[in-house]
């Protein structure tokens, strides 16, 4: 006798129901509304079955209103010129070889008011890009796939990059014609000035030296911080030895030892962290707070938990005696090029600090202090060596 094959479980035993067409549209319909980008998918016909909710926001046009229409109704891209962009990249009968069209900003509308149409201030700028689905390398379109940014955020990445370029010249400006002058000046005139005069002068065009190297320094830490390549090197980290280290350099530049307080707690943990991001997150705060604060300049270090987590964790306080931080400008001050009353530097240092403390998966915030003036507080985990 055969065996008898088993039979298919019911929908009574538990098993998931059967994956229809429908819910699969739904649940991609769902992860597509998660994207934070808009995303529209046209079908082979041109006809749209996808789009998602930052698309409506995009474009302003409601999902129910778009599904089923053809594509080129729903999104008349056109270009700077006003011009039908549909008809010049003409998707669907266009080069079979054709896998994508790269990002470019194109505008939802009518065309430029020389052709006839409304005035581009008055059109929505959308930056597009396109990707194509095929059969095979070179076979028919199955699915268009369209990809929608708002062109807000490139100009604001525009300005950003336009007042980095403003702000580094400025900044370089000044130390490097201070080493060019004296420079110069010693090539032509060495032998008229005393060995005192050539050792101010060399001193000074060590110092720009070094102002220049910062920046430096500064503008690769914020290309490191934008791209997301920031690396962690962990190592057994003595945060307090750290801490006072940073304060002697201080006062070697001549800055009064009576104007800094060190306090560490006894039961710190054992902390496994990048030793120079805390050098330079500890040296960029209590330059801070030296610049910008008043009276005496404290740090304090203290065992704390990762919040929502039991994970030990230090934090860090660098507290000032000075006028303080408004709380309606608390979340400015990491931006770039804040600055506070006091002007001066390039308004980059409080931005990289908070990305070298994000990249130890820490957090950072700044309130009043205790007995007035700012506090900034960042709190690391602990980590450990292979973290």
């Amino acid at each position: 006798m055969p065996p008898v094959a088993p039979s298919a479980p019911s929908a009574s035993s538990g098993s998931p129901a059967p994956l229809t067409a429908k819910s699969l549209s739904d649940a991609q319909s769902l992860m597509a509304d998660e994207l934070p980008d808009g995303l529209v998918v046209a079908d082979d016909a041109g006809r749209v079955v996808v789009f998602n909710r930052a698309a409506v926001r995009l474009t302003g046009i409601e999902a129910e209103e778009a599904i089923g229409k053809y594509v080129y109704d729903v999104l008349p891209f056109r270009d700077d010129d006003g011009r039908d962009w549909w008809m010049f990249a003409d998707p669907y009968n266009g080069l079979a070889t054709r896998s994508r069209h790269p990002e470019r900003s194109l505008f939802l509308g009518e065309g430029t008011a020389e052709h006839g149409g409304s005035n581009p201030r008055d059109r929505t700028e959308v930056l597009v890009s396109v990707g194509y689905v095929r059969d095979g390398r070179s076979g028919p379109v199955r699915r268009l796939v369209i990809s929608l940014r708002g062109a807000q955020e490139r100009a604001r990445l525009e300005r950003s990059r336009a007042e980095l370029v403003s702000t580094v010249a400025h900044e370089l400006r000044a130390p490097l014609t201070s080493v060019k002058g004296f420079t110069a000046t010693l090539l032509a005139k060495w032998s008229r000035f005393s060995d005192d005069q050539k050792r101010v002068m060399l001193e000074t065009v060590n110092a720009d030296a070094d102002r220049v190297t910062r920046l430096i320094t500064e503008l690769l830490d914020v290309s490191r911080i934008e791209s997301g390549r920031m690396e962690v090197r962990r190592q057994l980290v003595d945060v307090p030895e750290r801490a006072r280290k940073t304060i002697a350099g201080r006062v070697a530049s001549g800055e009064s030892e009576d104007r800094f307080r060190l306090e560490a707690a006894h039961d710190l943990p054992e902390t496994w962290l990048d030793a120079d991001k805390i050098d330079q997150i500890l040296g960029n705060l209590v330059e801070n707070a030296v610049r910008h604060g008043a009276g005496i300049v404290s740090v304090v270090a203290r065992r704390a938990q990762v919040s929502g987590d039991q994970q030990e964790a230090i934090t860090v306080c660098v507290r000032d005696q000075g006028e303080g931080i408004p709380p309606e400008m608390a979340l400015r001050v990491f931006r770039q090029f804040w600055r506070g009353k006091r002007r001066g530097g390039t308004g980059l240092g409080l931005y990289i600090v908070k990305g070298l403390v994000e990249a130890m998966n820490g957090e950072i915030a700044v309130a009043c202090a205790p007995g007035g003036g700012a506090e900034f507080r960042f709190t690391v985990p602990a980590g450990t060596a292979a973290a």
